[in-house]
């Protein structure tokens, strides 16, 4: 053809980009509206235009290679005896080469007259148009093949779209399947989603169709479920209207043959092609999918596969595939593939245009799909419910729709079966392996498959378990150590499997069988966990009888006598394989040493009270696994995992009580930080914040690196953490893999170039939201290189470097930062020695800066000048929502320049002016402003030197105000007269719902004013006159309000002399009062026998009242 005629001159190196790699570089491009330099899928990839090196391949095309191009077609036929003739010399070399290139690209005949092929005629063997018989024919065939519903659990909303990812991470190409659900709790990766009938569409405007496609999810994820969803769709054509056809193969049909061509291939799926050269019998628009890439029986190898282009040639079916990718074979034809994620790491990610993930069940599906199993039962769907959520680790693996179909058939097994008295101490499962040994009785007891029979007897069951585990057992084992998943007939009868013994209905519950295109048939276990099941029992039973390692097949090993060496060689084993696909196996093997598993499988499977006696040796054994390596890697956590199913839970309950108690310092070996990181992945507590505060020291740390990527909120303040952390840490959040959100570093020894460091990781890093640093050493050069890194991330959204004197530099740095982010929301720059030069930066940025919703300044010296720039950024800015000035050297010019800004800014809902030097003057810039304000919610104005006559007059403008809700006036020698002005004006307004006035001098005639305005207002929730001294006439005052009032939820009436009768009018008056949640009464000389008179008192009249005394 002429691929292969081109590839043999430009000599095409094979791309050995990691899987996905050149998928991310093309999907950005496409994010970014980035037009891609070469249209279509085969030549958009990095060997062709890698820099320079693409150009001068195709400045290297010779006249001789041109002259070479026409011969070509004629063979192929794509040009006409006529067109032939006349194309040689046809237009410039220039735009033969474009139209070359046109060609390669997918475009076909829509390029330049030089290379035009001609349209089809109408007795062409298939033309594009969806109308023809044969495709009708197809589609129906197809229609029938697929079925017509959906799986448990619809998969109509969940399968509609597929999250759009940049690649594999480390984690699905290295680990278990369980692993990776465990590891990521169930959750994916922060991604786009891309709509099932988009999928093969371009992202944008200038991108093109993907040619190459790759969908990826665990086992049981739904792979199959979503192939056969989108045929049926396209065959009603409902999705994929611009293919004119689609081909579905799986690879499980593809084992049956040893070689095979592409025009067999294709006629194999679509029989209706009379003429089967695909040179003219594939539309302009098809797709091909291949489905199952893991069950391949041979694994693709794109370093050592010889190019083929001719489409009759027989060939071996692994080098096929390999060819159809790289488009050596049906360039234009798109192909989808899909796979588990570890096998799809077998395609060089030059080749994969696109890559799409499944996403597994939500809370609210994992109830559908048990609620479509048991739709008449609802006390068992209750109870089944509160069981998968009640167990972390179940519901995470319920996320898989296969695994919870299983758990769903277990638990109801169990559910009928609890009535027994032998099983009530036997329930509910604790383990993984107890909740496959209840299935495994399922399937023994036939139910669901034989309804109305007898029970079969306890010697039945016995020999059925026996035989089913003899029969499948070794097939399951030696398949799981060959990743072999698939069986056929010839693979049964090598391994003694009774083909007539599979027709039972034990069988059918952990097998299924398929037909498949070459008329054979298909075995494999409903679920991969299965065969790990069955594998384990297999060889938990085989290690009695067996002298040589039940690992060599067929060589010879040194004799291995007893349970105990067998179990070692198989927790070796497990220790040593790479992609994990042994973990499952041991805690399975592990498991079926519980007692409690044991008493589940006695007779039918396990005898009594076999091998317990090795428990703790096994225990000792697998915690001996866990050497002192620099990291923790999955096999040693799946060793916990193994321990849990062993029921020996003592190392992870005992590494969790140090948790909670603070002392998880002391706990340094390799075996507590296994259980650490071990209880980051399953604890409930660790899921919402994995707090390792005071603990952690760089060895114990630098060992959880690759557990810590998974952990939504990390916790590591006051761990005396230095820069060279950092380093360690950055390379955690420029990880993939990362799915840290929220991260706090506060209070420990980070100086500039640890700042640097994880700045170096904001650039890659897409999970990261909330980063805090408070109280380190970063100084300005750290706050710059964190800046330069806001200019590009595009997750941060909260940041605090409070305590860290960044000075005016650093601010400066940060406003450069903030002019140019749209999404950093949260900036914290409290304590960092910051003037006016750095506040009239900041001011500078937020008038171009709409993102920032808070912004916290106390603690610096911005002083008046500072807040004048901030008055004006404030008229400017239309979305900064809460403003920190706190402490910082404000007068009254300062405020009235705020207070002018805040007459005409429309989105400030809080400010703090604490701890400033505000005069009666400037209360009065402030109570013109909140009369003409109609935003603000808060307003602190604590420790001024307010005074009663700059009280009075925010009083005044709090009567007209409608929308404050908050006003903190404590500290600011405040008297009876301005308590009589807020009492009045508490009596009109209805907006504010806590006033606190700690501190001041009111006295009782001020206690008596606002109690009378108590009595009459309806929104005041918290009231705080602690240090006031009220006395007894003051308290009965608010005791009488109290009996009325039914808004007031706190009350603060600490320090205020009340004495013995004033705390119990208070008491007493609670009877009336049913909405009071909180009053503290603390320092009011009330003594002890008087405290619980009162505290009984309350506790009778206002029973839900919390009382502090």
């Amino acid at each position: 053809m002429i691929i292969a005629t081109i590839q043999e001159q430009m000599a095409l190196p094979v791309c050995s980009q990691r899987p996905g790699q050149w998928a991310t570089q093309r999907l950005r491009k496409e994010e970014e509206g980035i037009p891609d330099p070469v249209p279509g899928g085969l030549l958009t990839c990095p060997r062709l235009l890698d820099g320079g090196h693409g150009r001068q391949q195709v400045q290297a095309l010779s006249s001789q290679l041109l002259d070479v191009i026409p011969d070509s077609m004629r063979k192929q036929e794509v040009r006409t005896g006529r067109e032939a003739g006349q194309g040689h010399g046809t237009g410039s070399p220039a735009e033969q080469v474009k139209a070359l290139m046109d060609l390669l690209a997918g475009k076909g005949s829509q390029g330049s007259p030089a290379l035009q092929a001609p349209e089809r005629t109408p007795d062409a063997p298939l033309g594009p148009c969806s109308n023809d018989s044969r495709i009708q024919r197809h589609r129906k065939a197809l229609l029938s093949k697929v079925g017509g519903g959906p799986e448990l659990g619809g998969p109509w909303h969940r399968l509609a779209s597929l999250l759009l990812v940049e690649g594999l991470t480390d984690l699905q190409l290295r680990e278990h399947d369980f692993t990776q659900v465990e590891a990521t709790r169930g959750g994916g990766r922060p991604a786009r989603t891309v709509a099932l009938d988009r999928l093969f569409l371009p992202l944008s405007r200038v991108s093109v169709p993907p040619r190459v496609s790759i969908t990826v999810g665990v086992a049981g994820m739904g792979k199959t479920t979503l192939v056969r969803h989108f045929v049926r769709l396209w065959a009603h054509g409902q999705v994929g209207k611009d293919f004119s056809l689609v081909l579905p193969l799986t690879f499980r049909d593809l084992n049956t043959h040893e070689k095979l061509c592409a025009d067999r291939l294709i006629c194999s799926v679509f029989p209706h092609v009379r003429e089967p050269s695909l040179a003219v019998a594939v539309p302009a628009r098809a797709l091909l999918i291949l489905d199952g890439l893991d069950e391949c029986r041979t694994p693709l190898d794109f370093s050592n596969t010889v190019a083929c282009t001719d489409p009759k040639k027989e060939i071996p079916v692994d080098h096929l595939i390999t060819n159809i990718i790289r488009g050596n074979l049906f360039p234009e034809v798109s192909i989808w593939i899909t796979s588990r994620p570890s096998a799809s790491g077998q395609i060089p990610g030059g080749l994969v245009d696109r890559m799409t993930e499944i996403r597994g069940f939500n809370e609210e599906e994992i109830k559908v799909c048990l609620e479509q199993m048991f739709p008449e039962d609802q006390a068992l769907l209750d109870w089944m419910l509160s069981q998968v959520q009640a167990d972390r680790a179940l519901y995470l693996m319920c996320t898989v729709p296969a695994f919870c179909r299983l758990t769903g058939a277990a638990l109801g097994h169990l559910w009928r079966s609890r009535m027994g008295p032998q099983n009530a101490e036997l329930w509910p499962p604790r383990t993984l392996c107890e909740l496959y040994s209840w299935y495994f009785r399922m399937a023994l007891s036939r139910e669901g498959q034989e309804r109305g029979k007898a029970s079969p007897r306890i010697e039945q069951v016995a020999h059925g378990g026996r035989k089913m585990v003899g029969t499948l057992g070794r097939l399951a084992f030696h398949g799981l150590l060959k990743k072999k998943y698939v069986f056929y007939e010839q693979d049964m009868k090598a391994f003694g499997v009774d083909l007539a013994l599979l027709q039972g209905a034990p069988c059918s519950c952990f097998l299924q069988r398929e037909e498949t295109l070459a008329s054979s048939v298909a075995y494999c276990f409903t679920h991969l966990s299965l065969q790990e099941f069955v594998a384990a029992a297999y060889y938990y039973g085989a290690s009695r009888r067996a002298i040589f390692d039940l690992f060599t097949e067929s060589s010879v090993s040194w004799p291995r006598l007893g349970f105990l060496t067998h179990f070692r060689s198989a927790a070796q084993r497990a220790m040593q394989a790479e992609d994990g696909r042994l973990d499952v196996f041991l805690r399975f093997l592990s498991g079926l040493l519980s007692p409690r598993v044991n008493a589940l499988l006695a007779g039918s499977l396990l005898a009594q009270g076999e091998h317990q006696a090795y428990r703790t040796q096994v225990a000792e054994l697998l915690q001996g696994c866990l050497r002192p390596d620099a990291a923790v890697c999955a096999q040693a956590i799946n060793i916990l995992h193994c321990l849990h199913e062993l029921q020996h839970t003592e190392l992870a309950r005992s590494v969790e009580e140090a948790m909670d108690s603070g002392a998880l310092a002391r706990l340094t070996g390799p075996a507590h930080r296994a259980a650490l990181a071990y209880l980051l992945q399953v604890s409930d507590t660790c899921a919402q914040e994995a707090n390792l505060s005071l603990s952690l020291s760089q060895g114990v740390l630098q060992s959880l690196l690759p557990q810590l990527l998974y952990c939504r909120k990390l916790r590591l303040d006051t761990n005396q953490f230095q820069d060279p952390v950092m380093e360690l840490l950055g390379s955690v959040l420029s990880g993939k893999d990362c799915r840290i959100q929220k991260i706090s570093l506060a209070e420990n020894q980070i100086s500039n170039k640890g700042a640097k460091a994880l700045a170096r990781s904001l650039l890659v890093n897409r999970s990261l939201t909330s980063l805090d640093l408070r109280s380190n050493s970063i100084g300005p050069q750290g706050a710059k290189a964190l800046a330069d890194a806001l200019k590009i991330n595009r997750t941060l959204t909260s940041l605090s470097l409070q305590g860290n004197t960044v000075r005016d530099d650093g601010a400066r740095s940060m406003a450069e930062a903030l002019a140019s982010t749209r999404t950093l929301s949260m900036l914290h720059l409290q304590k960092n020695s910051i003037g006016p030069m750095g506040a009239q930066r900041m001011a500078d940025a937020l008038k171009q800066n709409r993102s920032l919703k808070e912004l916290m300044l106390s603690s610096n010296s911005i002083g008046d000048g500072g807040a004048k720039a901030l008055a004006e950024a404030l008229k400017v800015n239309q979305g900064l929502e809460s403003l920190d000035l706190q402490s910082n050297s404000i007068s009254d010019t300062g405020v009235a320049a705020l207070m002018g800004a805040l007459c005409t800014n429309q989105t400030l809902l809080s400010l703090s002016l604490r701890e400033n030097s505000i005069s009666p003057e400037g209360a009065q810039a402030i109570a013109h402003a909140l009369c003409a304000n109609s935003t603000l919610k808060n307003l602190d104005l604590t420790a001024n030197l307010l005074h009663d006559q700059g009280a009075r007059a925010i009083a005044v403008a709090v009567r007209e105000n409608h929308t404050l809700t908050s006003l903190h006036l404590q500290w600011n020698f405040i008297q009876a007269g301005a308590a009589q002005a807020l009492g009045q004006a508490l009596q009109l307004n209805r907006s504010l719902t806590s006033l606190d006035l700690q501190v001041a001098s009111i006295g009782a005639p001020g206690a008596q004013v606002l109690g009378e305005a108590l009595a009459v207002n309806r929104t005041l929730e918290i009231l705080d006159l602690r240090g006031n001294a009220i006395g007894v006439a003051g308290a009965k005052a608010l005791a009488s309000a109290l009996k009325v009032n039914s808004s007031l939820r706190r009350l603060n009436l600490q320090e205020n002399s009340l004495g013995m009768d004033g705390a119990i009018c208070v008491a007493t008056a609670l009877s009336g009062n049913h909405r009071l949640q909180h009053i503290n009464l603390q320092g009011n000389h009330i003594g002890d026998s008087g405290a619980r008179m009162i505290s009984e008192a309350i506790k009778t009249n206002a029973p839900t009242c919390t009382v502090e005394m």
